[in-house]
């Protein structure tokens, strides 16, 4: 910000306390408004006036019509609308919440890797989602038919044949092409494709439309163990962290690779997390090195540096909101923060995780599908707090019956569905059955 910005910012804050001042001298508020004089001590003095009054009236009605303007646009990079108008402190933060708290989710299925369950991520369209595990493998389930079994009865079930059970099995495709455990993985926005980083130093491209095709079509062989993957929502381009400090930008039909030009821009420790924002603007990054950072989507510069985000501790996840406002993202500090990109401020911290001991695992913070709700699992008791997203005021928790650690956490972008990963070789998918109401 230059110095012209910030003394014109200073202009108008001190103009904005004047106006409170006369405003509570208007409205009678006489010993409140010179108890803020003194403090304030504004010159010239404050004559009583309703004009703060006025000017609130003639902002709130610029911010219905922005709003209304807002509500009219439609996306243009990704056709996949999900639920709600997603989370926006511009506009309110007293919003009545349209979707059930995490505690009312129920277990639908689980399947099982046959070593830990390190990684999960959902179609963008909510109907597939992927785990990935320690054993190398990589599992993609159908949503659908996840459901469909649990609302079948356990007679109906015994009496299926062997082809029907092959028919309905929500596990669709099972891949093997990794060498190590199985880190990241991301759903390409509109192609059957789905991208994998792994320890193995391998970052590779299953095509899973073919039945019969367990292998990568394509891979890159990358300097590290790849942790962090996210498509462009274009899908064109692909975000890439890996065990050095540096993002790789890869064309996704070329598998060209770009990095920023500026060296001092990148990262001082391990990379975490990546993910892109909605809009395509802009992408996020976060780091051992405990600072998020948030980059030009075209130039590749980095534009913002949240330094030590979490009190110095390793940062775990970032993910933008629906609408690129914010970022949500999460630390070993076991704290969930909310950053506004508009002010590059924290707005909110989500506390209460972590209070019987220090995280020794990473795992992430999300929002649910209707961004009413953020969802972070906490290690010790192995269950998953919730928040409302705008006031921060803890719901109850939910139980996820894990025997060890939640490694990940992936909640659908359209239905009342999440999936947890742990270090019992699990993953849970959960649902929220609409006959539970």
């Amino acid at each position: 910000m230059s110095e012209t910005e910030e003394a014109l910012n200073v202009k108008h804050r001190e103009t904005m306390y004047r106006l409170m001042i006369s405003q509570l001298f208007y409205d009678g508020y006489k010993e409140t408004a010179v108890s803020l004089a003194q403090i304030l001590k504004p010159y010239p003095a404050c004559p009583p006036s309703d004009r703060l009054f006025n000017i609130f009236q003639m902002g709130f009605k610029q911010e219905e019509e922005k709003k209304d303007e807002k509500d009219r646009e439609v996306p243009k990079v990704n056709s996949y609308a999900p639920v709600g108008a997603g989370i926006d402190l511009e506009f309110e933060t007293e919003v009545q919440t349209i979707s059930a708290e995490a505690a009312l989710y129920e277990t639908c299925y689980v399947t099982a890797h046959k070593s830990p369950c390190r990684t999960a991520r959902f179609h963008p369209t909510g109907q597939l989602v992927a785990t990935g595990s320690d054993d190398c493998s990589i599992k993609i389930l159908d949503v659908d038919r996840m459901l469909a079994k649990s609302a079948t009865p356990v007679e109906v079930l015994a009496m299926e044949t062997h082809q029907q059970q092959m028919e309905n099995h929500p596990v669709i495709r099972t891949l093997y092409d990794h060498a190590d455990e199985v880190m990241c993985l991301d759903f390409h926005p509109f192609s059957q494709i789905l991208a994998s980083g792994s320890r193995d130093c391998t970052l590779r491209f299953f095509e899973y439309s073919k039945p019969s095709v367990k292998k990568a079509y394509k891979s890159v062989q990358e300097a590290a163990p790849v942790r962090a993957v996210s498509f462009h929502p274009s899908g064109d381009y692909l975000t890439v962290g890996t065990e050095q400090p540096t993002l790789r930008l890869y064309d996704a039909r070329t598998l060209q690779c770009y990095v920023g030009s500026n060296p001092q821009d990148q990262h001082k420790g391990p990379i975490t997390g990546v993910h892109w924002s909605p809009n395509a603007n802009l992408y996020t990054s976060c780091s051992k090195d405990g600072d998020i950072k948030v980059w030009d989507g075209v130039s590749s510069k980095c534009i913002t540096t949240f330094r030590m985000a979490h009190q110095g501790q390793q940062v775990c996840s970032v993910f933008f909101s629906r609408n690129s406002k914010y970022i949500l993202s999460s630390g070993k500090d076991s704290l969930v923060k909310l950053w506004e990109l508009s002010t590059n401020r924290c707005l909110i911290v989500y506390t209460g995780a972590g209070a019987t001991g220090k995280m020794e695992q990473r795992t992430q913070a999300v929002f649910n599908h209707t961004e009413d709700y953020v969802l972070f699992p906490d290690e010790k008791t192995t269950s998953l707090c919730c928040w409302d997203s705008r006031n921060a005021e803890r719901q109850n928790l939910l139980a996820l019956g894990h025997n060890g650690p939640v490694r990940a956490l992936a909640h659908s972008p359209t239905g009342p569905a999440f999936i947890s990963c742990s270090e019992d070789f699990r993953a849970r998918f959960w649902y929220r059955k609409a006959t539970t109401d």
